[in-house]
């Protein structure tokens, strides 16, 4: 019976250290990463015992969040100028900006008979409305309009865009049938089994999206924050992020 007590008194010993050890961590996450970030996060949770509560959206409305003073830990950015940004404003602790992920840019319709091998039903006109995301704050919204001007289209379609606030809100539009086709990240398609058509944008007609993150002045001195960073830089984490369809460097 003692033993048994003592071995009681250890295990909750052990508990009580980890929890007082364990600390929260605030993330700013670009929406196209939702997914393999919560899959990521709790890896993290199970190996630490640090939670990471993370706030999913549009990189340009995080940017101004931060400098306003929103109370996030590290950023994980859709591109990588915002976080080089915060960096020359003194928002950012140096030398921690890395690129986590290469985007890739599709266009997709929920219709299998809708979009072509080449992408040409942009040029047929034979839609009412694109969705893409607000190319003023999401990268992926920059790039289907770099997109879409490189190939000469933008005056015909102009009238038929329909902006969403983020990556996330472009693809709903198109799942939801407000839209019969939209610009996402081609990570979005390989979080399930999407039913539909798509086409997947030559890498020469946008720029790069190279997907940046930084921890951010707040947390200059978190050991947690640190720690998974650099657990988000493992080949373990990186094997996830591919994964998704994802290149990682």
């Amino acid at each position: 019976m003692q033993i048994r007590h003592t071995l009681s008194a250890v295990l909750l010993a052990l508990g009580l250290a980890q929890a007082a050890t364990a600390d929260e961590i605030h993330a700013a996450v670009a929406a196209n990463f939702t997914s393999p970030f919560k899959a990521l996060a709790a890896k993290f949770k199970q190996s630490s015992g640090h939670t990471v509560t993370a706030s999913f959206g549009a990189t340009g409305k995080f940017y101004t969040q931060i400098i306003q003073g929103a109370p996030f830990d590290v950023f994980y950015a859709a591109d990588r100028k915002t976080p080089e940004k915060l960096l020359k404003e003194n928002q950012a602790v140096a030398d921690s900006l890395y690129t986590y992920a290469l985007g890739k840019l599709v266009l997709w319709s929920k219709d299998p008979a809708k979009i072509d091998a080449a992408g040409k039903v942009l040029e047929t006109g034979s839609f009412t409305h694109l969705a893409i995301a607000n190319p003023k704050t999401a990268p992926y919204g920059a790039a289907a309009e770099q997109t879409l001007t490189k190939m000469g289209l933008m005056d015909a379609v102009k009238d038929k865009i329909v902006q969403g606030e983020s990556i996330t809100q472009a693809y709903q539009f198109a799942a939801t049938g407000n839209a019969e086709l939209a610009f996402i990240a081609y990570s979005q398609l390989k979080e399930g089994t999407l039913p539909g058509s798509q086409w997947l944008v030559p890498a020469d007609l946008y720029s790069p999206i190279e997907q940046s993150a930084v921890i951010l002045k707040k947390a200059e001195n978190s050991e947690a924050t640190k720690a998974f960073v650099t657990f988000m830089r493992s080949d373990d984490a990186k094997a996830v992020i591919e994964s998704y369809g994802y290149t990682v460097q």
